[in-house]
């Protein structure tokens, strides 16, 4: 019943509609990853420590993942179109605050509430699933993540290389005009979505326990996409310091490498179509793999940027896959909780993000390099492991295909 009723009254997902969703959450999810080209910047700026200028890049995560949290299953009761437009005053504070900090621990704090308030993504990426059709759902998404991966990858590119002739804090003052262009185009053009959710914000939340507890897919895909995320976040938390360390590069170099892996993102729209067609859980295994690869080359090639390059683009190839995978079978499940499952899905995502950063800062002071790149791999290891020890069964692949 409330499948058919939304259909009613939510508009159509027109290419001018997607196109604006896909590039709002690629310049929204950049304010992310600025920070993570400019650490070494951060810690002269500061003279401070680099595992303390690590804590910018994992409360920035932390505090996305605690937007996600209470903020996203908003969008299941409120207007979603409105509900951006305020979030988007609190973006351009937290980057003004962020570029005018004047200590190491208001950066921290100014980052954290800069991704708290930065998860309009996680309430655009619902919203495309919501509004396609079911037998383009897939491919509408990889739409959407695909400018959602480039922004964060461009992010590293486009930070790095301000930072070396600007300086790090211009990062941000740019990236607040950003906003306020992007404040503006959503208000103007972004369709209203209608809530489907008719209870109190205390019921919404407890929903979320009822959704963990009987939907095994939903558990077997965020833990799934928490570990993938992990190393991640670890390979792009340490490089910089390992291009400093090896190579003599500075931040601009480290953010060059996020043009490298923008290739392996432009992989998402592709896999979306592929999610469509072919069974997820098989699709996953193969990009599950990509990754333990990836970080057998880096290991390899601590002292070889070509060997950097080429393990950059099968890791984001096999990160994004899975993510877009994962999604593909989590909003097949109960299209009227769609922000509620992505809520449980993207905060479990980024806490394994921000604990991945966490572990490689603190594995380069005792281990550097090597430590962080058998640390990704024994995690690969893991992961795929738990995927295949969860074999769905016959009747299972079905529903999800």
């Amino acid at each position: 019943m409330t499948a058919v009723s939304t259909a009613k009254k939510h508009p159509e997902l027109t290419p001018i509609t997607l196109w604006i969703m896909t590039i709002a959450t690629g310049l929204i999810v950049a304010n992310l990853y600025y920070n993570q080209p400019l650490l070494e910047d951060i810690t002269r700026t500061f003279h401070t420590t680099r595992a303390k200028a690590g804590q910018v890049s994992m409360l920035t995560q932390i505090g996305y993942a605690t937007g996600m949290f209470f903020l996203a299953p908003l969008a299941d009761m409120v207007k979603r179109k409105r509900l951006m437009i305020i979030l988007f005053a609190f973006i351009v504070s937290s980057l003004l605050v962020t570029a005018m900090a004047q200590s190491i621990n208001l950066l921290i704090l100014s980052s954290f509430l800069l991704g708290a308030s930065s998860m309009i993504p996680q309430l655009l990426v619902p919203m495309a699933a919501h509004l396609a059709k079911p037998s383009e759902r897939g491919k509408k998404i990889g739409v959407i993540m695909s400018g959602l991966l480039i922004g964060i990858l461009l992010s590293r590119t486009f930070s790095g290389v301000i930072s070396e002739y600007f300086g790090w804090r211009a990062v941000y003052y740019i990236a607040a005009g950003i906003m306020l262009v992007l404040w503006l185009m959503i208000g103007l053009f972004l369709p209203e979505v209608e809530p489907d959710y008719k209870g109190s914000y205390k019921k919404l939340m407890i929903s979320l326990i009822d959704l963990v507890k009987h939907e095994p897919k939903l558990r077997l895909a965020a833990l799934r996409g928490a570990l993938c995320f992990a190393c991640f976040s670890a390979f792009w938390t340490t490089i910089v310091f390992l291009l400093k360390q090896n190579f003599n590069m500075g931040s601009d170099v480290a953010g060059e490498f996020g043009l490298v892996g923008a290739f392996g993102a432009l992989a998402a729209g592709l896999m979306g179509r592929l999610s469509d067609k072919m069974d997820a859980y098989k699709l996953s295994g193969f990009t599950l793999l990509l990754i333990l690869v990836s970080f057998i080359l880096f290991y390899f090639s601590g002292h070889s940027i070509i060997g950097l390059v080429i393990g950059v683009i099968i890791l984001d190839m096999g990160v994004q896959a899975t993510h877009i995978s994962n999604q593909s079978i989590i909003f097949a499940l109960h299209p009227e909780a769609r922000n509620r499952i992505n809520t449980i899905y993207m905060v479990t995502y980024f806490i394994g993000g921000s604990l991945g950063t966490f572990f490689a800062t603190q594995l380069w002071k005792n281990y550097q390099w090597n430590g962080v790149c058998i640390t990704g791999a024994t995690i690969s290891i893991i992961t795929l492991a738990i995927h295949f020890a969860n074999h769905p069964k016959p009747v299972a692949k079905t529903a999800t295909v």
